[in-house]
């Protein structure tokens, strides 16, 4: 299952890199392209950034009706991403959104990708894929009134103590639904 998690971050993340390469974070030091997996950071990254893809694995099963000697699975995936815009008023955070989901929708297409062993140097081809179905878009914290909900209702009943909460309330954010298929490394019996 592994090879197939590290196939789909490493293609979203250069497929990012191609559609913005201004779009990327620094962690431990390393300026990568703006994809990181939650189960592969330090605990003292544990507090996302903004304008930052995050992908969370999710269950797993085996599919039936699957042909030869491999099992069909199937992988769910949750992407997380929020911002709070490029000025400091924040009033471009709904165009910065929109930016952010268009650029998810670019790293997902095609919805598929060779799945690769990347625990050796070159990587190795496994022979066969990693696909997924389309981008489900969940509506996130910071929808509004248009979402059908009061923008910032904790701001509401207890009021604003700090910047940092502040800040916190002003974020829009988006989570994604995904499920990624692929072939099992190991062999049915």
């Amino acid at each position: 299952m592994q090879f197939a998690k590290d196939s789909f971050f490493l293609a979203l993340q250069q497929r990012l890199a191609a559609l913005n390469p201004a779009r990327t974070v620094t962690i431990n030091g390393a300026t990568v392209p703006a994809v990181l997996v939650v189960e592969n950071l330090l605990p003292q990254f544990g507090e996302p950034q903004p304008n930052t893809f995050y992908i969370e694995w999710g269950a797993a099963a085996v599919l039936q009706g699957h042909a030869g000697n491999n099992a069909l699975m199937s992988l769910n995936a949750v992407i997380s991403y929020y911002t709070l815009g490029t000025v400091e008023s924040m009033v471009d955070r709904g165009r910065v959104l929109a930016q952010l989901d268009d650029e998810l929708l670019g790293m997902c297409q095609p919805p598929n990708t060779e799945k690769r062993d990347y625990t050796q140097s070159p990587s190795e081809d496994l022979g066969t894929s990693v696909f997924w179905t389309q981008p489900l878009f969940l509506e996130g914290k910071g929808a509004g009134l248009y979402g059908g909900h009061v923008a910032f209702p904790e701001r509401a009943k207890t009021g604003v103590t700090s910047d940092a909460e502040a800040q916190q309330d002003a974020r829009v954010e988006r989570k994604v639904e995904m499920t990624i298929y692929f072939f099992s490394e190991v062999t049915l019996q």
